[in-house]
């Protein structure tokens, strides 16, 4: 291997050791305001707070005149059946999910995801400050006229109606939500009345909580876990709020607050997504951003709405992170997605629609990536084939270079004036053959970015034993880990590594001794550091390597000794 082409693999091997950095980049920003959102103070508001009152605490029902209750009706569930899931939904808190059963989006053992569990099945309720500082949660059994247990909105769209009977000083109110279902949608519509309580929420002001965020779904959850976040999308940006205050490790009592025009709230895993979206046009929303006191990866959220005789307008989006359902959404969810730091972002979403456009004519995202590997391998031969002429070019003139290191050997300087005119009178370009693994750097890392955490190629089989294109092709855990390695070993950096080894072999180099042991460092490198990486990318690397090899031995004209 030349010397160009060591520096460009160090150069690669840098970056994907630093990447870790990135992922700071990658992630939403913490913590920041933004400054052109409005309430009444001129600017957004993000605070930490500690409630005084807590608002987990059940309905009160005192003696006294203040006493806010409501009358509880027959609990029951009404099954909502999908072309994309299957959910039951409760009367409990007026149509809160109790399970939410993905048709499309299974396990690794075939198994069904839901995502409802125990943790997070006190969602959609209403809570609110009586006038008289009391904290209630209408959690209770609302009233629904909805006759059938079972609904199908496979081909037209469906709508629930709960009420809601609150009784305050013997005087009867009467509150409403509607929740509606549509064919071929993961959103859920909301409606909300509850103008007759205007008069008795403090400040007239009502939340909408999901408490508990989503459960874990794969076999990764040190990996999975990476990926939890509770976001809010203000000004055309999101925001991630991991840890509003040092107090927030030892007290998950504490919330965030935000105040603004708020396009969406959502909390996430890897690969799904629960967001609430108020409808356009609502006006400022107060969010509270908050930590399930039992897991500090699970998060929770309230939006605030003002009690008006409109009601309010929102939906609700519960399901998988398909680029294209999410962006189709048009309120800005798409940038909670991973595609990685600005420059890469465009090149991860023209990688993912190719793979996308191609599995509608392949069924097996294997070998959709052997014709990627193809078609990127002819689009960067020119290059490819420049590469190598300016790498003979430079093998053409070392003997005159070692001649001028010999002659100035004592003057760096010099020499290094005189090298570079010489490789000007020769025209030749001491970087050239670095320029197609430079080249492919975005694209790795855009590949790196689409297999890793994209749901389209999640639990995507090739052959054999490669059985998830998005993680290593794991053939034996070790029972230690090492240091770079991990702790199993995969296949296909192992086959990375041999076709490493080949191309350096067939290289026409006159390489010292000490570039020849660079080389082999950076095949053992690499074989350490791709062991971690997903399968996809691997794959895609190896096969890049292998018609690299058949298009040297096959496609590159032989070199012509030099005189």
């Amino acid at each position: 291997m030349d010397r160009n082409t060591i520096t460009a693999f160090l150069f690669i091997a840098i970056i994907l050791i630093l990447y870790p950095l990135y992922l700071e980049i990658i992630t939403p920003e913490k913590i920041k305001t933004p400054g052109d959102n409005i309430q009444t103070s001129g600017r957004q508001e993000i605070v930490t707070e500690k409630p005084t009152e807590k608002t987990e605490s059940a309905p009160v029902v005192a003696d006294g005149f203040s006493a806010v209750y409501a009358l509880p009706a027959e609990e029951k569930n009404i099954t909502i059946n999908s072309n994309l899931y299957q959910a039951q939904i409760s009367t409990l808190g007026g149509g809160s999910i109790v399970s939410f059963k993905l048709k499309n989006h299974l396990l690794k053992n075939d198994s069904i995801v839901n995502l409802i569990d125990d943790k997070n099945k006190r969602n959609l309720y209403l809570s609110f400050i009586s006038i008289d500082g009391d904290p209630v949660v209408l959690k209770k059994p609302w009233e629904t006229d909805t006759s059938p247990r079972e609904i199908d909105v496979t081909e037209k769209s469906e709508t629930i109606v709960f009420q809601q009977k609150v009784i305050y000083n013997d005087q009867n109110y009467l509150i409403e939500k509607r929740l509606t279902f549509h064919p071929n949608s993961y959103s859920i519509d909301i409606f909300l009345n509850l103008s007759e309580l205007s008069d008795i929420i403090h400040l007239g002001n009502y939340a909408v909580e999901w408490i508990g965020g989503l459960p874990q779904t794969e076999n990764n959850p040190k990996d999975e876990l990476n990926y939890f976040e509770g976001n809010v999308y203000q000004a055309g940006k999101p925001y991630a709020f991991e840890k509003l205050s040092s107090g927030i490790k030892d007290d998950p009592s504490y919330w965030g607050k935000v105040s603004g025009n708020t396009d969406w709230i959502a909390v996430r895993s890897k690969y799904f997504v629960s967001a609430l979206i108020p409808e356009t046009g609502t006006g400022p929303v107060e969010v509270n951003l908050g930590k399930a006191s039992d897991n500090q990866n699970l998060y929770n959220y309230k939006a605030h709405f003002q009690a008006n005789e409109s009601g309010t307008n929102l939906s609700l989006y519960l399901g998988p992170l398909e680029y294209k359902r999410i962006k189709d959404l048009g309120v800005g969810l798409s940038s909670i997605m991973n595609f990685g730091i600005a420059p890469i972002r465009p090149i991860s979403k023209g990688v993912l629609w190719l793979l996308k456009f191609l599995h509608q004519f392949i069924p097996n995202y294997g070998i959709v990536l052997v014709l990627f590997s193809v078609l990127v391998k002819i689009l960067v031969y020119p290059l490819t084939k420049k590469s190598y002429q300016s790498t003979k070019e430079m093998q053409a003139i070392q003997p005159l270079v070692a001649e001028l290191k010999e002659k100035h050997k004592k003057d760096p300087t010099k020499l290094n004036k005189a090298t570079m005119k010489l490789y000007k009178e020769h025209g030749v370009n001491p970087l050239g053959g670095c320029l197609p693994l430079l080249l492919q750097m975005p694209l790795l890392f855009a590949l790196f970015q689409v297999f890793r955490s994209t749901i389209e190629l999640r639990n995507a089989p090739f052959v054999f034993w490669i059985n998830d294109l998005s993680g290593p092709d794991i053939i034996y855990h070790l029972p230690f880990s090492v240091p770079v390695y991990g702790d199993h070993i995969a296949v296909l950096p192992l086959i990375m590594g041999i076709t490493m080894f080949l191309q350096q072999k067939m290289m026409p180099t006159q390489a010292s001794g000490q570039q020849k042991f660079m080389s082999y460092f950076m095949t053992g490198f690499f074989i350490l550091l791709f062991n971690n990486f997903p399968s996809g990318l691997n794959l895609y690397y190896t096969l890049f390597n292998v018609f690299t090899i058949l298009q040297q031995k096959f496609l590159t004209p032989p070199q012509q000794p030099t005189k």
